[in-house]
């Protein structure tokens, strides 16, 4: 696993589980990748709405500002290229989140990335790249739908 700092836990997310990416998922499974990018491109300066890990993500980022220090980074890993990347970056800052560091990694699995991060844990929503990630030795899950009962809690 790598050398994430010691202070800090170093969470990588897919873009999928972050964001609600399912209209272009669709695009990608009815047209295939050069449709995805493209739908990707044209549609860059509309908002993504939240995904699954969402509510999650913010509430981990939210420790930071209880601490008064940095004890949580939070890293998007995505399938996609960098030239869709936009869209994703448009949003986080749509959001506030604090999420300044990625990888794009253009269809590939995500998993040789994790090490360069110095991740702890990585979430998905695609169960082969968290099976991946699991016999790479990163603590892995896959993200399922929780509901609006999961989001609203502050817990």
């Amino acid at each position: 696993m790598g050398n994430g700092l010691s202070d800090k836990l170093v969470l990588a997310i897919s873009s999928r589980a972050l964001f609600d990416l399912s209209d272009s998922h669709r695009v990608y499974e009815a047209e295939g990748i050069e449709a995805y990018r493209q739908y990707q491109i044209e549609h860059e300066e509309e908002i993504l709405s939240p995904g699954d890990a969402f509510p999650l993500v913010e509430k981990l980022l939210s420790l930071n500002s209880a601490l008064g220090q940095p004890r949580v980074e939070v890293i998007l890993v995505s399938r996609t290229s960098a030239d869709t990347g936009l869209r994703a970056f448009n949003s986080i800052q749509h959001y506030n989140l604090g999420i300044s560091r990625a990888a794009f990694v253009g269809g590939r699995s995500p998993e040789p990335y994790l090490a360069a991060f110095g991740c702890h844990l990585f979430l998905s929503t695609h169960a082969e790249d968290v099976r991946r990630a699991l016999q790479a030795g990163f603590a892995a899950a896959s993200i399922l739908s929780g509901g609006a009962r999961r989001a609203d809690s502050s817990e």
